[in-house]
């Protein structure tokens, strides 16, 4: 009955991920391994820079906040995905979908504006060197931390307040290993085009919009390089924003192959291949990312080690 604002099911099914019966351990152990390598690998990272007065600057301040995003984005799916894996019934409560939608929103919106304000870190720290520690002021930092917390709490409630009003009728089986929005959409019985819209629209702004000002970030960073072209300020552009392009790459070319090139032969394996880019891959290899390109966190991190074997 499409126009009944009650949901019917109570749970939904989650087919997982397409994986041979004989397989699903060696799959267990190798995702598992992964998580735990997320939670260690960020957890790492904001430990460090909290404990080393050194990395108490607007860019560490910003990658502290990328590693707790990381670390919660894979979270939201991961421990569901291994669960469910061992379990004869694969479901997932009604709430406990919703609740999915909330946080996987939330932190993939949050990871999108983290990634803004390093860039804008990066694009003053070249271009300004001088006025650096004026511009990228304490209040500033902290002020676009929150702006980004605000904004992507506003976005992820809007959109699950959304479907939350949707009714599910019949079909409860979600061709995916966790609550994707728009397979939950596709599922729906009641009208969804206020929901398409408001993806088309507010989705748009939260993926394409940062990355654009991240793509102008980079254009006038090396413009301002190549006007005074050297050795040394090319190796400066790498060092400090190797790590950052790495990042970007990963997680705008998972999206962007995702949402942007849908195709329509074997969408649902290149779907979920995707999606386990970004929810699983992009945020187990950032710490690697930062700490093998970063000469700052090695130190901090060796300071760590050297004070451990003098106790």
């Amino acid at each position: 009955m499409p126009g009944n604002n009650q949901t019917i099911i109570s749970q939904f099914l989650l087919l997982g991920l397409p994986i041979s019966p004989e397989n699903k351990h060696l799959f267990y152990a190798l995702l598992l391994a992964m998580y735990l390598t997320t939670v260690l690998g960020n957890l790492i990272i904001i430990i460090l820079i909290c404990l080393d007065s050194h990395l108490h600057t607007p860019m560490y301040l910003f990658l502290s906040n990328l590693s707790f995003s990381d670390l919660c984005f894979s979270s939201v799916t991961m421990p569901k995905l291994l669960q469910n894996m061992q379990s004869q019934v694969p479901s997932i409560p009604y709430a406990g979908c919703l609740t999915q939608v909330y946080f996987f929103l939330f932190f993939a919106a949050l990871e999108d504006f983290i990634l803004v304000a390093m860039a804008y870190d990066r694009y003053v720290a070249i271009c300004f060197p001088l006025h650096y520690a004026s511009i990228m002021s304490p209040k500033l930092c902290v002020s676009l931390v929150l702006l980004s917390w605000v904004l992507t709490t506003l976005y992820a409630m809007l959109q699950t307040l959304l479907l939350a009003r949707l009714s599910f009728c019949e079909n409860n089986v979600i061709p995916h290993f966790f609550c994707d929005l728009s397979a939950l959409l596709k599922l729906a019985c009641s009208d969804i085009h206020i929901n398409e819209l408001m993806i088309l629209i507010i989705g748009g702004l939260v993926v394409i919009l940062p990355f654009l000002l991240i793509i102008v970030s980079y254009a006038r960073i090396i413009s301002s390089i190549l006007k005074v072209p050297s050795t040394r300020g090319i190796h400066k552009v790498f060092s400090t924003c190797g790590s950052h392009l790495s990042v970007v790459s990963l997680f705008y070319g998972t999206i962007i192959g995702l949402y942007l090139c849908p195709s329509d032969n074997n969408s649902t394996l290149k779907n979920t291949a995707m999606s386990m880019m970004y929810t699983v891959v992009t945020p187990m290899l950032n710490p690697f990312i930062y700490s093998l390109r970063n000469r700052d966190i090695k130190e901090a991190l060796k300071k760590v080690f050297q004070k451990k074997s003098l106790l």
